[in-house]
């Protein structure tokens, strides 16, 4: 550690020690596996049954598929990279841009990409946790009056006001740890009572948009869909950051450990819910298939908990670089003293604008798409690929050389095709939709 913190001052030192990211770093390889599983299974995996309806069973699972091998192949690419300059660490994603691509330039191109996709996360992890109640409520008290999804938002975001103010990641680990064990569960319970239930009557596996144009815009939508679902990377490096790394025991080598874990969990709850529920509703399942079961009745409504649960804890895995972020800022650049004053203000309000854009945007398919394509697909599938050609610069026309290069073109392709698709859905919603309903 001493050859890694070499130069710093003594008061950077300070900064970095209360800053989120940097605070702590004894996590082992077992925490990142759980951290990386909560970054990344979360409410896409609830979409991907109707994402899959959207493409049909050949090229939805050669995608699915295919999109769990590259984010492989990009997330291994970025663990490498965290010390791929000797005695320093690239804890931060932006901080590797500005490595690769120079400092100001750096930052351009990574943080609005990131804080979009860390953002919009959140807002969409906002919907998710209501709606999630909205349907817990709703089946263990059928009778009672109908209460407004704002309402049940309110509540999730209630649960954030509290835990927004947990220091740093290291602080989470309990909360990241129940929210990758519910994953498992609810994404089990989905796909084991989806087959319980068995194919419904007249099912249909034929795409259900009512023309070509239509099919086409749905098929770009579940692209975004399925680029949510691979969502990790833009916190991997902050994991990362919180492994113990010396020159003879880098942290590469239990991160590696740990993503490898998470990505076995990954394909253990993607696989299943996908074909599984896709085979028994078909062209009928709702972008969000806990919506579309209905018994036996005590099961889903404790998976729509083990989903509230989940999504608690990776709304606080995705805010935690936001809150670095900001807190950085304030105190770097804007020479603010580290305070818990400081921190209570601007974790209260990220924490209060992400509820109230989920209040008034609560779109879950069409988000998924549009947030899915425009800025998970850049910093997901491709963004990794040009940095390791920058800074590894491997030979022309290599192994290496051409992998890359045909990712950084699959990538590009899905960043203009996803929105498109995400953009038609919103419109379409929003067409009936009643503000704060």
């Amino acid at each position: 550690m001493a050859q890694i913190e070499r130069g710093r001052t003594a008061e950077e030192r300070a900064i970095d020690e209360w800053l989120p990211i940097t605070a702590s770093r004894t996590a082992k390889w077992w925490h990142s596996a759980f951290h990386n599983v909560t970054a990344m299974v979360g409410a896409g995996v609830l979409s991907l049954p109707y994402a899959i309806s959207n493409m049909g069973w050949g090229p939805g699972v050669v995608i699915l598929i295919l999109s769990w091998s590259i984010t492989l192949f990009t997330l291994w690419q970025m663990v490498e990279l965290h010390e791929s300059v000797p005695g320093k660490r690239f804890d931060r994603y932006h901080e590797l841009g500005q490595y690769a691509f120079g400092h100001k330039l750096g930052l351009y191109i990574v943080v609005p990409q990131q804080v979009v996709v860390e953002v919009s996360t959140c807002i969409i992890y906002m919907v998710t946790g209501g709606k999630s109640l909205k349907k817990f409520h709703e089946l263990v008290c059928p009778d009672c009056n109908e209460i407004r999804l704002t309402y049940f938002i309110l509540i999730f975001a209630s649960v954030h006001f509290v835990l927004s103010h947990l220091p740093n990641f290291h602080s989470i680990t309990i909360i990241s740890l129940a929210a990758a064990v519910m994953s498992l569960l609810y994404s089990t319970i989905a796909w084991t009572a989806s087959l319980a239930e068995g194919p419904r009557p007249n099912v249909s596996y034929e795409l259900k948009g009512r023309s070509t144009s239509a099919n086409v815009l749905n098929f770009f939508s579940a692209l975004g869909d399925i680029a949510f679902a691979y969502a990790g990377h833009n916190v991997v490096l902050e994991i990362q950051a919180t492994i113990p790394s010396t020159p003879e025991k880098p942290s590469k080598k239990p991160m590696w450990k740990g993503v490898v874990f998470a990505y076995i969990i990954v394909a253990i709850c993607y696989l299943p819910i996908s074909l599984a529920c896709y085979y028994v509703f078909g062209n009928s399942v709702d972008d969000n298939v806990l919506l579309t079961l209905q018994k036996p009745t005590w099961l889903i409504a404790a998976a729509n908990i083990f989903v509230l649960v989940h999504v608690i804890g990776s709304y606080q895995v995705y805010a935690m670089p936001v809150f670095d972020m900001m807190e950085t800022f304030l105190v770097k650049k804007m020479k603010f003293s580290p305070s818990f004053l400081l921190r209570f203000t601007t974790r209260t309000l990220y924490v209060a604008i992400t509820m109230f854009l989920g209040m008034t945007f609560p779109f879950f398919g069409g988000l998924l798409g549009f947030f899915g394509g425009f800025a998970l697909a850049p910093t997901t599938y491709y963004l990794p690929c040009i940095i390791w050609l920058i800074i590894r610069k491997p030979r022309k026309f290599s192994l290496s050389w051409w992998i890359n290069w045909i990712l950084i073109v699959i990538g590009i392709v899905l960043m203009i095709l996803a929105p498109i698709g995400g953009l038609r859905n919103i419109i379409i919603s929003a067409k009936t939709y009643k503000f704060y309903q």
